[in-house]
């Protein structure tokens, strides 16, 4: 049988290969049905593929050809794989109608069902206080886990491979950050770490020095089992030039054991320009990883002056055993600036926060739509968003609410906030005159102050990921799993928007706030945790402020079920 021809002069193609001409068309369609044949044969005879003006008449007869296709025959098995086929098409492209037809943020029905009797309890502010609200997350038993290993231990009689100089750029906690990268850089390089000077040039120009926000001794102590430490240059190397470099972003260790390294042992003395974001996250040793968990969390204590002041307004917030929320308020100067954000803000005000932007050499991005920012998600709450946010998550009028931040922007300055949570306290409110002087105009050392308030809350709020709360987080997370709390911004503000609109009510509102704040910690807690091979040690992860992956993690701090092994 001839495998070529044409239709017109009745010669036979085999089914898998044989074409129909088109009426009208210079082209033909390919037929590959596979119905034994006899489908073709019917449609051939019967259909001329023209469009007929009966649309119902063309579905009809189309499928009376299609089910008689179907009528059991020797191919029965072709016809089986055919429906099952079929079957699973309308599943796969019902599930995809519904994937892009309903926004893939909402909380779905039967969601909402699951939490809807425990939310209503706790969003009726007329209801007393739930004790649930102050309730901390389950631990499951994990606890810190960061002591060394005795086969970590430094071998103090051996000679250092050379001195490095740092000054920790940014504000208090891009800092201490940048400070634990440094100690662990100068593990792995077996090298001396000069006591690291801070910066004094940042937003706040704050003149505080390192003795003056750190425990010094502390620091020393902390880590004299894992690096050496010298306040200043020995007299051998105090007249060596150092030699300045700054540090590939991100690196890995390989970079500092083996081109700094060598740089090192050259040089004697190497000043490091940059501290911030030095050292890569992943793919580091466990023991490195635990030093600068050990660094944040045990070796940079704040002083004494520091901690006696915080102990005094804790123990004010918290008089007759009562509960307080500390809110991480970013909505100052600084940040609205930089970030563009003027929603809530007069004309006057935004034209200033440009002016600032734009004054501000090192700020890259100086355009920027403040609308579009907001609804990405990316701006700092505004008070009045902040108040709604508490308030749908159930937290009475009454709460007892410390505003971790410096002053608060805008004419309104807390007002919005205020008038759903007038208990409100600063630390420029809780403390007296006398007891704020000594650090009057110290601006990382005020920071520090609020970080141990936040740290010492019962439950602690940020509306912006930047880098304070992002360490605020993870210590807590530290300390027992503590109560933390992030609204979904993107979804918040959209949401929000039809609440204002009419469009929504308080009680769907309400609901789709907790739904959004539960799936979130939800997300967080499955990506941000991994079990490493051969050991219980659970590390969590957290992103560093600016980076839009969980690749990108400012620090690692590790929990455990530990083992005796571990310790």
């Amino acid at each position: 049988m001839s495998s070529t021809g044409d239709m017109g002069t009745g010669n036979t193609l085999p089914i898998t290969t044989r074409k129909k001409r088109i009426i009208g068309s210079t082209g033909s369609l390919q037929e590959t049905y596979g119905c034994g044949g006899r489908f073709n044969e019917y449609y051939h005879h019967n259909h001329r593929w023209q469009v007929s003006t009966d649309g119902c008449t063309v579905i009809c007869r189309r499928t009376k050809s299609f089910l008689k296709c179907l009528i059991p025959r020797k191919n029965k098995t072709n016809c089986i794989i055919t429906i099952f086929m079929l079957i699973m098409v309308i599943i796969m492209f019902t599930k995809y109608i519904r994937m892009i037809t309903n926004d893939d943020h909402a909380a779905n029905d039967e969601d909402l069902i699951v939490i809807r009797r425990q939310i209503l309890d706790e969003t009726n502010l007329e209801n007393v206080q739930a004790p649930s609200i102050w309730r901390n997350p389950k631990s499951d038993d994990h606890y810190g886990c960061i002591d060394r290993l005795a086969s970590e231990t430094r071998n103090r009689s051996a000679p250092t491979n050379g001195y490095i100089l740092v000054q920790a750029n940014g504000g208090l906690n891009q800092m201490k950050m940048g400070i634990s990268d440094m100690v662990a850089i100068a593990k792995l390089m077996d090298a001396t770490l000069v006591l690291p000077t801070v910066d004094h040039k940042s937003f706040w120009t704050d003149p505080s020095d390192f003795k003056d926000l750190f425990d010094v001794k502390q620091f020393t102590t902390t880590l004299q089992d894992d690096i050496d430490i010298v306040d200043s240059l020995p007299p051998h190397v105090a007249g060596i030039a150092p030699h300045q470099k700054d540090p590939v972003s991100w690196s890995m260790p390989s970079y500092y054991q083996g081109e700094i390294l060598s740089l090192l042992r050259r040089q004697k003395v190497v000043k490091f320009l940059h501290t911030d974001s030095r050292l890569a996250n992943n793919g580091i040793p466990d023991s490195i990883q635990k030093l600068r968990c050990r660094t944040m969390y045990e070796a940079l204590k704040s002083t004494k002056e520091i901690n006696e002041l915080a102990r005094k307004l804790v123990n004010r917030l918290k008089q007759n055993s009562e509960h307080y929320l500390a809110l991480h308020l970013r909505f100052e100067k600084d940040m609205l600036a930089f970030t563009g954000c003027t929603h809530g803000l007069s004309e006057k005000e935004a034209d200033e926060l440009k002016a600032l932007r734009y004054g501000v050499k090192h700020w890259k991005v100086k355009n920027i739509k403040s609308m579009k920012k907001r609804q990405q998600g990316n701006c700092p709450l505004t008070p009045r968003e902040s108040a709604i946010f508490l308030q749908a998550m159930g937290f009475p009028s009454s709460t007892k609410i410390y505003i971790v931040a410096g002053e608060i922007y805008g004419e309104r300055g807390l007002d919005d906030f205020k008038e759903k949570y007038p208990n409100v306290s600063t630390h420029s409110t809780l403390a007296t005159e006398d007891e704020l002087k000594p650090f009057k105009d110290m601006h990382n050392q005020l920071a520090a102050l609020d970080y141990t308030l936040a740290l010492a809350s019962d439950v602690f709020v940020y509306t912006y990921d930047g880098n304070m709360a992002k360490a605020i987080r993870g210590h807590r997370m530290f300390k027992g799993f503590e109560k933390t709390i992030y609204p979904d911004k993107r979804n918040f503000v959209k949401v929000l928007d039809q609440l204002d609109e009419g469009r929504l009510s308080w009680e769907d509102f309400s609901l789709q706030i907790h739904f959004f704040v539960i799936r979130l910690y939800a997300i967080h807690i499955r990506s941000i945790s991994v079990r490493l091979p051969d050991s219980t040690l659970l590390i969590f992860r957290f992103l560093n402020p600016g980076y839009g992956s969980l690749d990108a993690i400012r620090g690692m701090f590790a929990y455990s079920k530990c083992t005796s092994s571990i310790k």
